[in-house]
């Protein structure tokens, strides 16, 4: 679906970047010597989500929830069980990244880049950063020699890095630096899409907001469209145009952020809502907590997977799983009372 902006009161149409349609990554789970399949674990399981062109998506849930495993199958790290992945290429090509071919992928990686939550994991401590920021470029024969130093201390600027560090290793740097040039070596290609696996959970509270501003710089400046993945509500909240709420495998609600937060249709979202700090201590507000754990992906429950959980749960909730449906406009959730719920948003 094509989104949608407003400019001077009409309507202008946002072409997508990436839409993805009932997209399901199932592990097999196996028993005795001949392997029998005895089970499946359903990490990501029937997620459909769009990213428009130049917006940020922000993807957030539970750990074990299925969010790194939806990105590395939109990357095609993971071959996708079933479903449609379907990109929007600078060329104008739609490939479908769940079943393309070696050719297709290695043409439409060089659009499509991750940045990972480990700086100090994510660069190889063996390489300078003119090696590293400089290796896809070689490698896709964009550039050779001289070039490549060109390229590199032109990326090294726009992360706010000096050209000059480029003949330094990472154990130089410290971890912010760091992820500073794991952004600039995923510009390298002039991708038009950049996932980005949870790139401010390993830094300091200042650092984070450095990144962000860096981020969204960047995103003015050549018009990216991110997939933005945090458990961190106050880090989505800062940076994202629209909200993906996942909860154990599948999408409970999605909306634009600012309604997300005022209002969530979904008990799990203002479960997760009430858990951000409050800058103002003596306000008080009833925070919904939850029950239990988050449960497995390999043997979810019934009905509604978070029923066990939920304060509002009926019989129903454990019997029939509710489909995610749009409650009003542009904001969907997956719940049986989703209605007549009066659900507490940050700022209510």
């Amino acid at each position: 679906m094509m989104g949608y902006i407003m400019a001077s009161n009409v309507q202008v149409a946002v072409e997508p970047r990436l839409q993805i349609k009932d997209l399901r990554t199932h592990y097999p789970i196996t028993q005795g010597l001949l392997r029998k399949v005895v089970g499946y674990v359903k990490a990501v399981d029937g997620v459909s989500l769009s990213i428009d062109r130049g917006q940020t998506l922000g993807l957030v849930g539970e750990s074990g929830c299925g969010k790194t495993t939806l990105a590395h199958s939109i990357m095609r790290g993971i071959k996708p069980t079933s479903g449609e992945i379907m990109f929007h290429s600078q060329s104008g090509r739609v490939i479908d990244m769940a079943s393309a071919d070696k050719g297709d992928l290695k043409a439409v990686r060089r659009e499509m880049q991750m940045v990972f939550q480990d700086p100090y994991a994510s660069l190889n401590p063996r390489m300078t950063l003119l090696e590293l920021i400089g290796e896809p470029l070689i490698t896709n024969n964009i550039a050779h020699g001289k070039a490549v130093q060109d390229r590199v201390a032109e990326l090294l600027r726009l992360v706010g890095l000096r050209p000059e560090y480029m003949q330094r290793f990472p154990h130089a740097f410290s971890g912010g630096q760091r992820q500073r040039v794991a952004i600039a070596r995923a510009l390298a290609l002039r991708p038009q899409l950049i996932i980005a696996d949870e790139p401010t959970s390993a830094l300091d509270v200042s650092i984070q907001a450095q990144t962000l501003n860096l981020l969204k710089d960047l995103q003015d400046q050549f018009d990216l469209s991110y997939l933005f993945i945090s458990h961190d509500l106050s880090v989505i909240e800062h940076i994202s145009d629209f909200v993906v709420v996942m909860y154990v495998g599948r999408v409970v609600e999605t909306a634009p952020t600012e309604t997300l937060y005022e209002r969530p249709l979904h008990p799990y979202t203002e479960a997760l809502l009430g858990s951000i700090p409050r800058p103002n201590p003596n306000r008080i507000r009833t925070r919904v907590s939850m029950k239990g754990e988050i449960p497995s992906p390999s043997n979810p429950p019934s009905g509604c997977h978070f029923h066990p959980r939920c304060p509002y749960a009926k019989a129903i909730c454990a019997q029939e799983s509710p489909p995610l449906r749009q409650i009003k406009s542009g904001h969907f959730a997956a719940c049986h009372f989703a209605e007549e719920l009066e659900l507490n948003g940050v700022k209510s």
